[in-house]
């Protein structure tokens, strides 16, 4: 499997091609797009060097084509597939004179450095680095990535799965005789009406691609543990082996999450009558994606690929809506011919931190076509909520968020009626209103008997943020939670504030470490050891047994007692502080502030004003992407 550079089709030949400043690139004529764009200070040094690099070798290139390139590069880093010439200022909020779609459209057709695939084309075709297709301008990878996704859930739909089955027609939601008496012990309430959980999972004993979908305790790896049950009863019944399965997410947490959860799941299968021999062929162990596909120190390949598949007969993945486009290109890849997919997620979740909404497009393509159309995935979108803590009734707020009801959900935060809901409207600071109450759970960290001790407590709270920046942003606020551990664990004066590492100091990864097979988004916390040398302590494959690291050597982190809900995606905390900008930020959504809340789960604490409320609940956060219309 190949790895497609960045930008591939530029000549190497010239080492000033692309450097920071455009290298000796012919000075910006006149004021032109590209040098508007400049000045607003909205593109990055990298999306500037770009298109510099297109002028300097070719000096006749329009501005329109250059600013098209820069904006395509600045589109993936804010988490787009590609840029939407017709939408510009949907990308950058500044008073630019842009051109009409029309002139822009003209001037993409004629330029060399973009390339115009025809509809079902394999590749983009020519070597140019951008690709303009159904009304999106690409970097070329990302259109790559785009394509090789959509034919590889193609491919893995159109297969027969293994273990006897045989393709269905229509929605494929019957059971076979021989597994019925079965069925009807896992999914009792299914014969008195329409069950979505038995219907998800008898959808899967015919088809490979399946979609199940749903709010937070609506059930999704109680079906999905019951239907491992009866592929196991499938394969036994077909005389196969037992089936491979494997449980994997994005991230460490969110695998563990899965895994405890399916291990619940299957102790309480016994108590159904199932017959234990079926329950131990189930896994009790999650997996990373970038574990399951096996990382490479030093790349960004994977072992396993279209040439390597997988071992498994069944992938199921949880949290599905935070895997980012070249990650689940890699992975459909990965998967063998005749293998079951099975993607779990929340549709109203946040999309990936980075480039891609993976989930979106897929449901959309699942959605706008029938069983027998190209595109072969069944979707079962779960509703009913099962899962309902004592002290904690999220519901209804989080129904009026995902709808966008403001005034049911500010009338829901003010009245006090939700038990563990609480409202801070006049309180944009809790590390003053509250210090002492949150001084006691991070002090409680560095006094955990074991690292693993500490990262269990760890989760029980959490400060969540929507912005990395400014007052209310993830970064300050760690800032004044160091100063204020630094008085009470470490002494006050300049000695002991100076060192970044202390014991009790919470971490987040920001990159990814494949060499230390840590990955953005993993939590650790530093402590000291049995020799009193200060380690970072992170989980490793057991729960039980985190894995340390010097503190030097640890990739790109921050701290993390504070974090974005980007960042939280994957996880729960016992207790949640949601913070909310006191100005108006691009980055509310009420994608956001649903993610957010729906990471508590048995007391939420919502800080802010109104105003901030009504601006995030008015818009969403949708991404530019092709893949829907693509796998269509």
């Amino acid at each position: 499997m190949s790895t497609l550079p960045l930008f591939p089709e530029l000549p190497t030949g010239d080492a000033t091609a692309i450097t920071a400043d455009g290298g000796d690139a012919p000075p910006p004529r006149g004021t032109g797009l590209l040098q508007e764009l400049r000045k607003t200070g909205a593109l990055r040094t990298l999306d500037h060097a770009l298109a510099q690099s297109l002028r300097r070798l070719d000096p006749d290139t329009p501005d329109s084509v250059l600013a098209a390139a820069a904006l395509a590069s600045l589109a993936v880093a804010s988490g787009h597939a590609g840029f939407d010439p017709a939408e510009p200022q949907r990308l950058v909020d500044a008073a630019i004179d842009w051109p009409t779609p029309a002139a822009w459209t003209a001037a993409l057709a004629a330029s060399h450095w973009v390339a115009h695939p025809g509809a079902g084309d394999a590749e983009s075709a020519a070597d140019a680095p951008l690709v303009y297709e159904h009304g999106l301008v690409y970097l070329r990878r990302y259109r790559e990535y785009e394509r090789r996704l959509a034919d590889g859930l193609r491919r893995i739909g159109r297969a027969v799965p293994h273990a006897g089955a045989a393709a269905s027609d229509g929605d494929g939601a019957h059971v076979p005789a021989h597994l019925a008496p079965l069925f009807a012990q896992l999914f009792p309430e299914a014969a008195t009406g329409d069950d979505l959980q038995s219907r998800a999972a008898a959808t899967a004993l015919h088809h490979s691609l399946l979609l199940v979908t749903g709010g937070p305790g609506t059930g999704k790896t109680t079906t999905i543990t019951r239907m491992l049950v009866l592929l196991a009863a499938q394969a036994l019944a077909a005389g196969a082996a037992p089936p491979r399965i494997a449980l994997a997410a994005p991230t460490g947490r969110a695998a563990e999450r899965m895994a405890e959860s399916v291990r619940n799941a299957v102790q309480a299968l016994p108590a159904l009558g199932v017959q234990p021999a079926l329950c131990a062929q189930l896994p009790t162990t999650g997996t990373t994606l970038h574990r399951l596909l096996g990382t490479i120190p030093d790349s960004p390949r994977f072992r396993h690929h279209a040439d390597n598949p997988l071992p498994f007969d069944v992938v199921v993945v949880d949290e599905a809506s935070m895997i980012d486009l070249p990650l689940m290109a890699k992975l459909v890849e990965a998967v063998p011919d005749g293998a079951r997919l099975v993607l779990l997620g929340d549709p109203d979740q946040l999309p990936s931190v980075e480039a891609g909404d993976v989930l979106a497009g897929i449901l959309r393509a699942a959605e706008a076509t029938a069983p027998t159309a190209s595109f072969p995935a069944r979707h079962v979108h779960l509703t009913r909520g099962y899962r309902q803590s004592a002290a904690l009734d999220l519901a209804p707020l989080a129904a009026a968020v995902r709808e966008g009801d403001t005034a049911t959900a500010l009338s829901l935060l003010r009245g006090g009626e939700l038990s563990g809901v609480h409202l801070h409207e006049g309180n944009a600071d809790p590390l003053q209103s509250h210090r002492e109450h949150l001084l006691a759970h991070w002090t409680s960290l560095a006094d955990a008997s074991d690292p693993a001790d500490a990262l269990a407590r760890a989760g029980r709270m959490r400060i969540l943020t929507a912005v990395r920046e400014g007052p209310q942003g993830a970064r300050g606020l760690n800032a004044r939670i160091e100063e204020m551990l630094a008085g009470t664990r470490r002494g006050a004066g300049p000695a002991s504030t100076t060192s970044r590492y202390f014991h009790g100091r919470l971490l987040l990864i920001t990159e990814n470490s494949y060499r230390h097979r840590l990955f953005n988004g993993d939590i650790g916390i530093c402590l000291r050891d049995d020799s009193g040398t200060l380690m970072a302590w992170f989980p490793g494959d057991d729960a039980h047994n985190p894995r340390p690291f010097h503190p030097a050597a640890l990739p790109a982190h921050d701290s993390a007692f504070a974090m974005t809900v980007h960042k939280a995606q994957g996880s729960e905390f016992d207790e949640v502080w949601l913070v909310l900008p006191e100005r108006f930020n691009r980055v509310l959504s009420r994608e956001l502030v649903y993610t957010g809340l729906t990471r508590a789960r048995r007391v939420l604490h919502v800080v802010g004003g109104p105003d901030a409320i009504v601006d995030a609940l008015a818009r969403h956060a949708g991404r530019w992407s092709g893949l829907g219309w693509k796998l269509r």
